[in-house]
């Protein structure tokens, strides 16, 4: 039995769950983000954990040789083997962190885009993938950022915490990982997040003003972050970028 992953996450994701706001055509823009962002850590052979419908997964087909996708939700992999039903060379699994993941060839690159907060043994989970990983390959980690941030919307999607760069960073360690890159990145979406549902008493991302964020906010965010870069830690050893944003939904 899971520790915690399938006993906390929300239920029946469907098309209309609060978390595929920004996983569909709501934000394209901060869907494109996500994607630069994460590319370039990205390998020839991939696995995304938490992959929902499989919108971000499928902007990598291109530069891939293999790819994995995967969710712990029985609608979501119905949904992804409908949507990769004619690729041979995808695989579908279905499974829930910390437990062990059901394949026997390792891939370079795992990626999981706001799925360890929903983890209690964070720790576990992270060592569940390494297992899975090729000597030098990559754990790419997005998580939502900081504590102050978290609210009513966190608790209904089964969030167990927000992270900061050091707290983030403790829990690799106890992984037994070493860290390539961990960055804080989208400070405004943060400001965003916290006038529109922490401070605006909102208790969910509304589409229209997510339609509105993908707009504005997420531009003024990457014309920034090309001037001003968030410091970020790069110890020499690989594996894994850590990328805490604290409007991750």
């Amino acid at each position: 039995m899971s520790s915690g992953y399938d006993r906390v996450v929300q239920p029946a994701a469907g098309d209309e769950a609060l978390e595929n706001h920004l996983g569909g055509d709501e934000a394209k823009n901060y869907r494109q983000y996500e994607f630069d962002m994460v590319a370039p850590h990205v390998g020839r052979s991939m696995l995304e954990i938490g992959s929902g419908l499989g919108h971000f997964a499928e902007q990598f087909l291109p530069r891939l040789d293999r790819l994995v996708v995967s969710d712990f939700d029985p609608y979501c992999v119905e949904q992804l083997r409908k949507r990769f039903a004619d690729r041979s060379d995808i695989d579908v699994l279905h499974f829930a962190l910390p437990d062990a993941v059901p394949m026997e060839e390792k891939v370079d690159t795992v990626v999981m885009m706001n799925v360890l907060e929903h983890i209690e043994d964070d720790a576990g989970a992270l060592r569940s993938l390494a297992r899975v990983v090729t000597p030098g390959g990559r754990i790419i980690i997005w998580v939502p950022g900081y504590m102050q941030l978290y609210g009513d919307f966190d608790k209904k999607v089964g969030h167990v915490q927000r992270y900061t760069p050091k707290t983030l960073s403790s829990s690799v360690a106890k992984a037994g990982l070493d860290i390539d890159v961990i960055k804080p990145i989208n400070f405004l979406g943060g400001i965003a997040w916290w006038a529109a549902v922490r401070r605006g008493g909102v208790g969910y991302p509304d589409p229209r003003l997510v339609k509105i964020y993908d707009r504005t906010v997420v531009p003024a965010t990457r014309l920034i972050e090309r001037f001003i870069r968030p410091r970020s830690a790069r110890p020499s050893s690989a594996s894994p970028a850590c990328l805490p944003d604290p409007s991750a939904w």
